[in-house]
């Protein structure tokens, strides 16, 4: 998500500080709130071509919007632009692209971006963020929005046969496993690795597996979060689950078991990875490289395991036997 992934941003190395000693993980959840809503309500209407993706595939909750843009066809009106797997304290650059610099934008580092919208822009430099081509200033890097107004706001740019991921008459439940999945998984194993105390990081732990039990029960008997079909529960989870084990187990501790090691939501995990839209978006290697070299204080060496196998990814599932299709009556997106 952002070079400075807490709240308390006093003090900083060069590749940043994650963790304040005898302290729990607090994040920082305030983000430009601007929409690019249908009516441009907030002076960005919906327009094809003018807005700029800038998500590194790293993080999981840049990974999210690359997921649902490509569920949603919406590659032909929204471009990507991706940052590198690793950035300093000062912001994401694009180290990838011919000469470090986005080949759009023509900017080398995000907070470009940022310092355009506002040239004292105080908080983290966070993707996803979405940039206007027209001004090169950044709109938004609301993350949880964002993939909600895809859905939403550019319903006549999806692709023909594109998923329902927000369907009204699961909106509430949606919203409820959403919150659940928000605060106590995807922001629990941040909990977890970026604890200052060994109070801290034992209740982040139980709160973890809580909710990984909870899911493992849940997803035993159903085939997906929330219905018959995909939807943006499964989108959220599936980001976290997917850097469980090459991540989350050793580096920030999540260690009870490993996600293999539970046999629902590793079956879960594989049916998402193995459908198109998914799997295809991730990087093992960037998602490695980022945590275990970005987060210095946790892993000063800067060592990048080998492991672990991640054969097991395209292995069977036998999900289908629950039932349920993951595109409904519509149709994959094309191979990318």
């Amino acid at each position: 998500m952002t070079n400075t992934e807490q709240s308390d941003t006093s003090t900083h190395s060069t590749k940043g500080s994650y963790v304040t000693d005898g302290k729990e993980f607090t994040r920082d959840t305030q983000y430009i709130e601007t929409r690019i809503t249908r009516d441009g309500a907030d002076g960005y209407p919906v327009e094809a071509g003018r807005y700029r993706l800038i998500a590194a595939r790293a993080c999981p909750w840049a990974n999210r919007s690359i997921i649902v843009r490509r569920l949603l066809g919406l590659e032909d009106a929204i471009s990507l632009g991706t940052p590198g797997p690793t950035h300093d304290k000062r912001s994401w650059t694009f180290d990838l692209d011919p000469d470090g610099r986005d080949p759009v934008l023509g900017i080398e580092r995000l907070q470009e971006a940022f310092f355009k919208r506002d040239p004292d822009y105080p908080r983290g430099i966070t993707v996803p963020a979405i940039v206007d081509t027209t001004t090169g200033a950044v709109v938004t890097n609301n993350f949880p929005q964002i993939t909600l107004d895809f859905s939403t706001e550019w319903k006549d740019f999806h692709r023909d046969g594109a998923p329902d991921l927000l369907p009204e008459h699961l909106r509430e439940e949606i919203d409820t496993v959403n919150k659940r999945v928000f605060t106590e998984v995807n922001n629990g194993v941040y909990r977890c690795g970026f604890a200052g105390s060994q109070e801290a990081y034992d209740a982040a732990y139980d709160r973890l597996f809580t909710a990984l039990d909870w899911l493992e029960e849940r997803l035993t008997t159903q085939r997906y979060l929330v219905g018959e079909t995909i939807t943006e529960a499964d989108v959220r989870l599936f980001t976290t689950l997917v850097r469980f084990d090459p991540v989350y187990h050793g580096h920030f501790k999540c260690n009870r078991n490993k996600l293999t090691e539970m046999p629902a939501l590793w079956g879960y995990a594989r049916d998402l990875f193995q459908t198109p839209g998914f799997g295809d978006t991730v990087d093992f290697e960037q998602i490695k490289q980022h945590y275990y070299i970005v987060h210095e204080d946790i892993n000063p060496t800067g060592i990048v395991p080998k492991g672990p196998d991640l054969s097991g990814w395209t292995t069977e599932h036998g999900r289908e036997a629950l039932g349920g299709k993951p595109f409904g009556d519509g149709t994959p997106p094309e191979a990318p």
